[in-house]
């Protein structure tokens, strides 16, 4: 049945406007709501008290909310307050949404309307709808909602606010503060909903790592070696790194002294960093155990910098290709492999010669594929440190590569360290 056809029954069940029935289940459909949950919803804003007495909302301590939980009814600590805009049927609404806990678990809540909620409040919410968000339940506060502030405040064992370092940051997480400096910055413009629009990205770093950003409505105190404090910021995953997400809501304040920012990149097992899904900055320890295809001199498409194959781009059909070079070596560590990519600059250390070099070497011996076999002579069996960005998708782990160096670590001692602790 189309929602057309649902409005049309519910809106003569409730003897209503079908025309308004139809706007409403729209909207809350669109917020992701259930169509069940949205037409119980209906029925208990238009006054059908038969209909709703199958769907009373349920008492519940937030570890017991599932995510085929109707409505609940929860007593819960505001952790965090955010807010932001959205885009409905061309127009443009702003929602508040963050976290809420009690003794049992916290629960992350998106709320439709204002309803005065502040960090620190703790508050009876009553009749929230439960929605599925990337697996886990989320509280949806609507027009049937109702909350009543609490004179006695709920002891929770969470952090009641928004503050976090860099490394603490999450995808997902909302109304998040930091203290940053600003590294990079570049002025974009982008085609946004509106039609071209500009944006700020970069990268932020703290003395716990690095991440990058985007400020959708540019804020003049971020500039490049700028120290801030951000306030009401989003988190989103990029490739499986947090991105920090800069909004018309955030408050970007000034500060007069420099954010320290950490020199390093946490070192991690290759098996743990791949788990984790990815990591802007990080630091793994391998044997290179192939160069794969693909390596040495290459050519790219001068329009959008892919490698073209036998003069073929993936995207522009066929071109006149520019040389470069490049590696994929596979890293190995024994909890795990990952393909580090190595751009022009560290493929010129490592071939010991730049483009020109690498041209006449492949004229010489008619074979492009000798300058990719020099590299493998030079670096396959040899364990190194490399540093870079690494992103984790379906075709697999990939670290682009920032610094890639010969460890001068004896690979005896680790593995005996390693054997230790096993035994341990």
């Amino acid at each position: 049945m189309s929602l057309e056809d649902e409005a049309e029954a519910l809106a003569s069940d409730l003897g209503v406007d079908k025309q308004e029935v139809l706007e409403d289940l729209e909207k809350l459909t669109s917020y992701s709501v259930p169509l069940e949950e949205a037409k119980g919803s209906l029925r208990r804003k238009y006054g059908d008290g038969s209909a709703s007495s199958g769907n009373e909302p349920t008492t519940k301590e937030i570890a017991d909310i599932g995510t085929d939980d109707g409505n609940v009814t929860v007593t819960a600590r505001v952790l965090t307050v955010g807010k932001r805009s959205i885009r409905y049927q061309g127009d443009d609404q702003t929602i508040y949404e963050g976290e809420l806990a009690d003794e049992t678990g916290r629960i992350s809540y998106t709320a439709w309307e204002e309803f005065g909620l502040s960090v620190g409040d703790t508050v009876t919410v009553g009749n929230a709808g439960v929605r599925e968000w990337d697996g886990r339940p989320e509280l949806n506060l609507g027009q049937s909602t109702t909350l009543v502030f609490e004179d006695d405040t709920l002891d929770v064992e969470y952090g009641v606010g928004g503050d976090r370092t860099l490394d603490a940051l999450e995808p997902g997480d909302r109304g998040r503060n930091v203290v940053v400096r600003v590294l990079e910055c570049e002025r974009k413009t982008i085609d946004g909903r509106d039609g071209e629009t500009e944006i700020l990205s970069g990268v932020l770093g703290d003395e716990t790592g690095k991440l990058p950003f985007t400020d959708w409505d540019p804020h003049s105190e971020i500039e490049a070696g700028a120290s801030v404090r951000l306030e009401n910021v989003s988190i989103r995953e990029f490739r499986g790194v947090p991105s920090v997400n800069v909004s018309e809501f955030s408050s970007v304040i000034a500060l007069q002294e420099d954010v320290a920012v950490s020199e390093s990149a946490p070192e991690l097992p290759i098996g743990d960093a791949v788990s984790s899904g990815g990591a802007y900055d990080v630091t793994l320890v391998g044997n290179v155990i192939e160069v794969r295809d693909g390596s040495g001199l290459i050519e790219r498409c001068p329009e959008c910098g892919r490698v073209v194959q036998n003069g073929q781009c993936r995207s522009h059909g066929a071109v006149e290709g520019e040389d470069d070079l490049r590696v994929k070596a596979i890293l190995d560590d024994g909890t795990g492999t990952v393909t580090a990519v190595l751009g022009h600059d560290l493929t010129e250390e490592v071939y010991g010669g730049g483009i020109e070099t690498a041209k006449e070497h492949a004229r010489d011996a008619m074979d492009k594929e000798v300058v990719a076999d020099e590299i493998r002579e030079q670096i396959v069996g040899r364990e190194y440190r490399v540093r870079g960005q690494l992103s984790v998708d379906e075709y697999g782990a990939n670290l682009n590569a920032t610094s890639f160096e010969e460890s001068d670590e004896d690979p005896s001692e680790r593995a005996k360290a390693a054997l230790a602790e096993v035994d341990t």
